[in-house]
């Protein structure tokens, strides 16, 4: 107890130095680097100078992982399938995190919370590091946040950085655009009434597994993974040169999880060994830049006093069909402008 602390008040942790978070994540502190986590999620101006200092002194210790993205239709078995792989992978020596994109997280208080108390296994695991998403904000600022925590688990040489999607939707784009093999879970016997659902998540899949294929469950996961292959052969993979693979798992049983993992491998080893990889991933980068922008450019609009006070108006009138969207826009950047032009200077 810290005997300067009022009786009765938390106590409060020290804010780390940045050595001491450079330190700590290089060496893989756990503890450390799900602080670093917090610094970089803080919208804090104090707190955003030291994380971006952070991550500049921490790239040159980041990319050497296999960015595996993983998603799948509610009732798939998402957590214990990330459960059973990851203690697979940590003891087959590998140092595993799992990040998570969680749109919904601002309303719901999201899953991924849910999902760690039920990976006992794994989130007690000292070479493993799980991760909820941020509870607030956009989708874009969720998945922004989630690229940096991939950043500081690279550095904190995990060398398997799991990054799960819990919406359907928007979130699987940007899942599968910051990561390499985007693996699209499904269960046997779904019904037609997730079909659209699965259209669109078959569209990012680098690889497809039906879950529960075990028991009674074993036949319909067997015609499942034929009717897969099937709708796979009408669209275009993601890679050149690369088939999605159809394939059965079950968690429960530990069973079909290896192979799988030798897919990631191979399409892996195939993008690297083209040289695709790295070019993939500075295309990553430079595309997360320009999000950046887009994402800070809302926000600096909104903030905007003059723009604040025309924007209810507006956004009526387009509501209305009064005033179309393009000179809606149109508008708002005017007003943008006209408020800064009136800016004291030195402002």
């Amino acid at each position: 107890m810290d005997p300067s602390q009022p009786k009765g008040e938390p106590v409060r942790r020290r804010e780390l130095t940045l050595q001491e978070y450079e330190s700590g994540v290089r060496r893989g502190d756990r503890a450390v680097l799900a602080r670093a986590i917090t610094l970089i999620e803080s919208r804090h101006p104090r707190h955003l100078e030291t994380a971006q200092q952070l991550l500049t002194r921490l790239m040159p210790y980041t990319g050497k992982s296999f960015r595996v993205g993983i998603t799948g239709v509610p009732g798939v078995g998402k957590s214990t399938f990330i459960e059973v792989l990851g203690t697979n992978l940590t003891a087959a020596g590998h140092r595993v995190a799992v990040l998570a994109v969680d749109p919904s997280s601002g309303i719901s208080g999201g899953s991924i919370l849910g999902d760690k108390t039920r990976m006992l296994r794994l989130s007690t695991d000292p070479n493993a590091f799980i991760r909820p998403s941020p509870s607030a904000g956009t989708l874009g600022g969720v998945a922004s946040k989630t690229r940096e925590a991939m950043l500081l688990c690279e550095a904190a040489s995990f060398d398997v950085v799991l990054v799960e999607t819990v919406g359907v939707g928007q979130s699987e784009a940007m899942v599968a655009e910051m990561t390499d093999f985007f693996l699209v879970l499904m269960i046997p016997g779904a019904g037609d009434e997730l079909q659209g659902i699965k259209r669109g998540l078959l569209e990012f899949a680098d690889a497809i597994a039906v879950t529960k294929a075990d028991g009674d469950n074993l036949k319909r996961a067997e015609r499942a993974t034929r009717e897969y292959q099937s709708a796979m052969s009408f669209m275009r993979p993601r890679e050149d040169g690369w088939t999605c693979p159809v394939l059965t798992c079950s968690a429960r049983e530990n069973t079909g999880l290896d192979r799988i993992w030798q897919h990631v491998v191979g399409h892996h080893e195939a993008l690297e060994a083209s040289g695709r990889l790295q070019a993939r991933r500075r295309e990553q980068m430079l595309r997360w830049m320009w999000a950046l922008v887009d994402e800070q450019m809302h926000v600096m609009l909104t903030e905007n006093q003059t723009v604040r006070d025309m924007l209810p108006e507006l956004e009526q009138q387009v509501l209305d069909g009064i005033v179309p969207p393009t000179v809606g826009a149109h508008r708002i950047f005017a007003a943008f402008r006209s408020g800064r032009s009136r800016l004291p200077k030195g402002s």
